[in-house]
């Protein structure tokens, strides 16, 4: 492998694949399409999961486990359903050295098994809501797959409610979007469009599903995180009801929400840079990486006493920190080894740094000379936590005017393919025509990434058809 990364310029696809494997994030499976997540993206992972977890907590949902095997005839109870993942599923016909009965589905998804399940739990409106989420895999036999984006079995979250009213299963719907917005924003630094998916887009089974949209390093869609509203159409398959107020049965109205492994590939292009990763500090497995310098036994002793009272200050403070003591490798290696790893801030302790009680920043997020600084030992944790909260803001402000920069507005067809071809959003008028909507799929590979929540009212004329539109539409290429 050569020394350094392709450049994003050069070669994106490239650029994506390589670093994932030099960043120690993931490795490839024996098994084609799947993947091995290394002990450096699972801790990424974790940090995203326990941003994500406090959040269901707090709007009331609990964790829950349902079986990785699905009865083949559960799938087929949801006619949109099973249309919509048949071929993408891996059946199992035998266990035990016999053949099945019933074949068993390895779970896509979860909305069959969850509600064959509620139907049991679900007698009475005192039940409701049911707010449950899982932390789990699920299995789903991509063709073309890609490291974290697009895997044969891939690590996700998926949520699942039960109400009593359609505004109630909305209100969880649209709520659950905003949590994995506040999520995107916050805590990852990734600008993201919140929209309702238009009907061939929606989930399989969905009465209609929300998405949060992200555009990556190379101007295309990344479908971040979705929310479904289900109606009842799960609810009348699987029988889910309850007595309500009244007496009478009613069937519930059930929702589905998720976010996956593939933010982890969101994460690395949106701020990825040519010398490797750049992990936002909120989520970053280390927020800071402290490097040694010396060249005798002696400078070491003393070096390493320095180091190691800066790192207990700073993990005393809530800080993330890895001291690197590797024996064998040059500080230079170690400087381009935590750049690839992405490592937010670096601290950098030599000689005569310890008789100045002080030591260098350096950002990651601004490489070379304007990303160093000098601190004093004294206080350091208060500089350092400032300094991850400026990294933080200012990946933010970085992704969120690429995004401005490369979402332009065509007001002709000409025009919106030039800018499809060229790359990035279109933001166009849009009629809803399902007909128009399957040709532009059809003519320029971009497909509605959503129908944003924030519209700017008034009218104008669809990009597809010329007719009044009071709606704008999100069009790009996407993974």
């Amino acid at each position: 492998m050569a020394d350094s990364l392709p450049t994003r310029q050069q070669d994106f696809n490239e650029w994506y694949n390589q670093l994932v494997l030099r960043a120690d994030m993931a490795d490839y499976a024996p098994v084609r399409g799947c993947m091995i997540v290394k002990p450096y993206g699972w801790a990424l992972w974790e940090n995203i999961q326990g941003a994500l977890d406090r959040r269901f907590k707090a709007t009331g949902h609990v964790n829950a486990a349902f079986p990785l095997f699905i009865p083949k005839s559960f799938l087929e109870k949801e006619k949109q359903h099973v249309e919509g993942f048949a071929p993408e599923l891996a059946v199992v016909t035998i266990g035990g050295g016999e053949e099945l009965a019933e074949p068993l589905i390895v779970r896509p998804t979860s909305e069959t098994i969850i509600g064959h399940a509620y139907a049991h739990w679900i007698k009475s409106y005192r039940d409701l809501p049911v707010l449950i989420n899982q932390w789990n895999s699920v299995v789903r036999w991509e063709l073309r797959t890609k490291l974290f984006l697009r895997t044969l079995e891939f690590w996700w979250q998926e949520g699942h409610t039960a109400h009593a009213t359609y505004d109630e299963a909305e209100a969880e719907t649209r709520q659950m979007l905003d949590v994995y917005t506040d999520f995107a924003v916050n805590e990852a630094a990734v600008p993201v469009i919140p929209g309702v998916k238009s009907a061939a887009e929606k989930f399989a089974g969905a009465v209609h599903s929300y998405t949060i949209e992200a555009m990556m390093g190379d101007k295309r869609a990344l479908q971040a995180g979705t929310s479904h509203n289900l109606g009842q159409n799960f609810a009348k398959a699987f029988d889910i009801k309850y007595l309500d107020q009244g007496n009478e049965l009613q069937h519930c109205w059930t929702t589905s929400w998720g976010l996956s492994t593939r933010f982890i590939g969101a994460i690395i292009m949106v701020h990825g840079d040519d010398q490797g990763l750049v992990l936002p500090p909120r989520l970053a497995p280390h927020q800071v990486v402290i490097v040694p310098i010396y060249r005798s036994d002696a400078e070491r002793a003393t070096v390493l006493e320095a180091a190691g009272r800066v790192r207990k200050q700073l993990v005393a403070n809530g800080v993330r920190v890895k001291l690197d003591e590797r024996d064998g490798v040059t500080p230079g290696f170690k400087f381009n080894d935590w750049e690839m790893r992405g490592v937010p801030l670096r601290i950098e302790i030599g000689p005569r740094d310890v008789e100045k009680r002080s030591v260098v920043l350096a950002r990651r997020d601004t490489p070379g000379k304007a990303g160093k600084s000098f601190a004093p030992e004294e206080g350091l944790s208060g500089a350092v936590t400032a300094m991850l909260e400026s990294i933080q803001k200012s990946l933010y402000e970085r992704a969120a005017e690429f995004l401005r920069a490369n979402t332009s507005e065509p007001r002709t067809y000409d025009d919106f393919r030039q800018a499809i071809e060229a790359g990035g959003f279109c933001r166009v008028w849009w009629s809803g025509d399902v007909e128009r909507e399957a040709a532009i799929k059809e003519e320029t590979k971009a497909t509605i990434r959503c129908i944003p929540l924030e519209q700017p009212g008034g009218e104008g004329p669809c990009i597809g058809t010329g007719r009044p539109a009071t709606q704008v539409a999100i069009f790009g290429r996407a993974y």
